[in-house]
């Protein structure tokens, strides 16, 4: 059974005693569903299980009159042997985006106060689609889920809270991790690369460790959102989507990351594209990484929101989206040309999951540092290298603090943890780990 952080936090908000109906919101397949269900089966004597997407009939309960008893009586007549129970019933409403108006209807739940619910939704939010008429704002609350992050992948590979605790004080101590568990590390990092944080995908790979199983269940998802493009985006922009979605493995293979409109077609401009991005990105498929103007904070102030590069949000579906191969490749490590943008998207999905916006900092005249963050109260540049290459850039920013204000850097590589004046050196792994606001 896969552990995973949203546990937690599910069980917090049931145990504030003013918790109102929860919406989490994820791409799709990052294990939602399964989630709440394990959640619910611990926690409640009574379980009512509705999937819209699987089921678009049950859509019509929300259609009438949205008064708690009337949907009770409803849903009984549609799921026959559920019952409500005051107190001790959840009500889960899956894959709600195919029924706006069951979101409506949080509102008198929340107002009726005798059962909870949860809602799950894919693509809450993309433009067009799954907007009720009458958000019910006050009467619900948001999580967001992302796949698997790297800490949960080591769960799931039998690494227990006493090694991964062991890395962390390593990183806060700006101490060497013992040898064996940093080749451990290193090894688990190269598979989590390939593998990703799709939970059915890692399940498999636990369980089997056979690629070529893994990298079908990847392309099949990967497939899934292409289905989803065409199922629920607007006439006029389901190719558009498709095609801008295609296109981030040649966004990320090019010397300068920065997004271009031109790599999706040729002559392709912001005005044609720039609502297929959005549709993408508010669906949980990717994440953007935005230029700084300054690297100072606050970071959200000084983004230039016309100018950013675009990453996968999972590693592993980054990966599938390449030649057949690479897979095995990273694994032995003979990846050539292709490794800084593999190594760049692993870290952004670190930075990603963990709930941190993106941001880069480049200069036309090549300056570039790959990723800005918020660490310790301070603004802190994060150079990737797939080696222990030299950060040219890294050192150019510090040596002239009167100009960027900024102290602190950190080069994270294939090399064990040390420090040289200004920059702290750390194994690739350790991005994982970079959590302190």
């Amino acid at each position: 059974m896969l552990k995973r952080k949203i546990d937690d936090k599910l069980k917090i908000w049931k145990n504030n005693p003013e918790h109102l109906p929860l919406i989490i919101k994820g791409c799709r397949q990052c294990g939602k569903t399964w989630s709440v269900l394990h959640f619910a089966k611990d926690n409640y004597e009574n379980v009512i299980y509705i999937n819209f997407y699987e089921n678009p009939n049950y859509s019509k309960i929300f259609q009438g009159s949205l008064e708690i008893n009337n949907l009770t009586m409803q849903i009984s007549a549609q799921i026959p042997g559920c019952r409500f129970e005051s107190g001790n019933t959840l009500v889960i409403l899956d894959e709600i985006q195919d029924c706006p108006e069951a979101r409506t209807a949080l509102k008198f739940f929340k107002q009726d106060g005798r059962y909870d619910v949860i809602a799950t939704g894919s693509l809450l939010g993309v433009k067009g689609f799954g907007t009720p008429k009458s958000i019910p704002v006050g009467y619900e609350t948001t999580l967001n889920m992302t796949p698997m992050d790297f800490e949960e992948f080591l769960w799931a590979n039998g690494i227990n809270d006493e090694a991964i605790n062991t890395v962390k004080q390593c990183l806060y101590s700006e101490i060497q991790v013992p040898v064996a568990l940093h080749q451990r590390m290193r090894e688990l990092l190269l598979q989590y690369v390939v593998v990703g944080g799709m939970p059915a995908v890692v399940q498999n790979f636990v369980d089997n460790h056979n690629l070529a199983d893994i990298i079908i269940m990847q392309r099949d998802i990967i497939n899934s959102y292409e289905d989803d493009m065409v199922k629920y985006a607007a006439n006029n922009d389901k190719i558009r989507i498709r095609k801008a979605f295609l296109s981030i493995p040649k966004q990320l293979a090019k010397e300068n990351k920065k997004f271009q409109y031109s790599v999706i077609e040729k002559r392709g401009t912001s005005a044609k594209f720039e609502n297929s991005l959005e549709w993408i990105e508010t669906a949980g498929i990717v994440n953007r990484c935005f230029n700084l103007s300054t690297p100072e904070l606050p970071l959200s102030g000084n983004a230039e929101e016309n100018i950013f590069k675009v990453y996968m949000a999972d590693t592993g579906l980054f990966v599938s989206m390449l030649d057949d191969g690479t897979q095995g490749d990273i694994i032995q490590g003979n990846l050539l040309g292709y490794k800084g943008a593999i190594y760049e998207n692993l870290v952004a999905d670190f930075f990603g999951k963990m709930g941190r916006k993106l941001y880069y900092f480049h200069k036309n005249s090549g300056l570039e540092i790959d990723f800005v963050i918020r660490y310790k109260g301070k603004a802190t540049l994060i150079e990737v290298k797939a080696t222990n290459g030299n950060a040219k850039s890294l050192k150019h920013v510090l040596l002239n603090r009167d100009r960027y204000h900024v102290d602190d850097a950190v080069k994270l590589a294939d090399i064990n943890v040390g420090r040289n004046g200004q920059i702290l050196t750390l194994p690739l792994y350790m991005g994982a780990f970079l959590t302190e606001l």
